[in-house]
């Protein structure tokens, strides 16, 4: 089944409100679909990938913003299932440093985004700083506005440097979250995964939905926009973003280097 980014896209230039994008969408029969979806999209993506690292002049920032649970390791497994970790890589966001926060916000963004070459994965990303940041109210109303605008330019500068920016907000309902909150709290492999504040803002949920509305609004532009994907159905979620990866990398159209040498040039024994 071909999926369509354009069917999950905010459009820069059109209203965007979240109400209009669900969280469940039945887009496949059932889980084992998707799940071969994702399998299949997944063997494509790897030669894309290596390509890409052999051509050394592309790269690409996949950005995956969600509330807690709503799949962003799981979303990046799926994705990269069949790749080699050679010029992958995962960037989490916690709270920064002190060595961090002694620098301007974007700071630590920067100094993690792809070489040429190579595909950087952002579990979370510089958006917090325009979710949590704001919902906390750890900096002034005023501050938060200048944030939209220096992040637009900010990617708008990588874009012009070579690299590609997929944005992704992984949109979970309440109601899933709370099923996958339990999960946690009764599975043995998630029991790590439990941490009593994810609690703290899910007492905010309404706040954190106007925030990631804003956000989208703000900051979804021609040169970095925004896919809403329903996170709701695990597989399916993945199965979407797969697609769009590997659609965007062939888009990208990495080729191997002409060869700067040729048998003739030395004498192999």
């Amino acid at each position: 089944m071909k999926v369509l980014a354009d069917d999950f896209l905010a459009r820069p230039e059109d209203p965007f409100t979240l109400k209009d994008h669900p969280a469940r969408v039945n887009l496949y029969k059932n889980k084992k679909q998707a799940r071969a979806h994702i399998k299949t999209e997944a063997k494509l993506i790897a030669p894309l990938a290596h390509r890409l690292y052999g051509q050394n002049t592309q790269s690409l920032l996949i950005v995956l913003q969600g509330m807690d649970t709503s799949g962003k390791d799981g979303t990046i497994s799926a994705i990269f299932s069949r790749t080699p970790p050679l010029n992958v890589r995962v960037q989490a966001f916690v709270k920064p440093s002190k060595r961090e926060l002694s620098h301007d916000y974007l700071w630590r963004v920067h100094n993690v985004c792809p070489p040429k070459g190579g595909i950087t994965v952002f579990n979370r990303s510089h958006y917090e700083d325009v979710l949590v940041v704001k919902v906390r109210k750890f900096v002034s109303e005023a501050e938060i506005e200048n944030r939209y605008e220096q992040i637009n330019q900010f990617e708008k500068h990588l874009v012009q440097n070579g690299m590609k920016i997929l944005k992704f907000m992984l949109n979970i309902s309440k109601d899933q979250q709370a099923i996958r909150l339990k999960e946690r709290l009764v599975e043995p492999h998630k029991f790590w995964k439990f941490n009593p504040s994810d609690l703290d803002d899910r007492m905010l949920w309404p706040d954190f939905m106007d925030a990631y509305q804003t956000m989208v609004r703000r900051t979804s532009t021609p040169h970095a926009p925004w896919h809403i994907i329903p996170s709701d159905q695990r597989a399916t979620r993945s199965a979407i973003i797969t697609s769009i990866v590997r659609d965007t990398l062939e888009g990208m159209n990495p080729q191997y280097p002409e060869a700067e040498f040729t048998k003739d040039d030395f004498l192999i024994r």
